[in-house]
């Protein structure tokens, strides 16, 4: 796992410097960007539902939720479904924390879920993580579940979300933190 964590660490600092001096790359990698791209499987730059083209979400997994129960990822097809990879170490993870819990609030009943998956923590510390930081959305134990991680991404880096469309198709990804406005722009269309 520590190898996993190195690599991901020298992919960030590759992508800052692509980012930063590179503004065609900048347009690949960022929320809303090219059609294909890291942030983009599926839909479009213009924030248009998943394209004919988009992947399938892989939903056969069984994963235990903060309560120690089984939740099965199959039972959220019919939703728009964000799956967050996370880990509480991670400041970029915290931060987004709040702007989900908001706009979960607002769409939850339009059939908008989140699924935070901690690649990181063993169980027993997110029970008092989701307590502190006042998560109101499903958070699943991922500590040594590569399967998954790997059916979504590879996960190489936290946080990186997967939106998934009602028809259980992969539309976006997003690669570091999501805002608001582009989890707006992403999620609408689907609704």
């Amino acid at each position: 796992m520590k190898t996993r964590w190195l690599i991901a660490a020298v992919a960030a600092v590759a992508a800052v410097v692509l980012l930063a001096y590179t503004p065609a790359v900048k347009s690949l990698l960022v929320p809303g960007g090219a059609p294909g791209s890291a942030a983009s499987a599926g839909g479009s730059a213009s924030g248009e539902a998943c394209g004919p083209d988009a992947p399938a979400a892989k939903l056969d997994f069984t994963l235990t939720n903060m309560d120690g129960a089984n939740v099965k990822l199959a039972d959220y097809k019919g939703k728009v479904v964000l799956v967050n990879f996370w880990a509480t170490w991670c400041p970029p993870c915290k931060a987004e924390i709040p702007e989900f819990i908001e706009f979960r609030e607002q769409h939850h009943a339009q059939g908008f879920e989140i699924l935070g998956i901690s690649v990181d923590d063993p169980l027993e510390a997110l029970r008092p993580f989701a307590d502190e930081y006042k998560i109101t959305y499903p958070i699943l134990v991922g500590l040594g579940r590569d399967d998954v991680q790997d059916a979504y991404g590879p996960v190489f880096g936290v946080p990186q979300s997967v939106l998934i469309s009602r028809e259980g198709k992969i539309c976006r990804k997003f690669i570091g933190p999501v805002s608001a406005a582009s989890l707006k722009r992403a999620v609408t269309p689907l609704l």
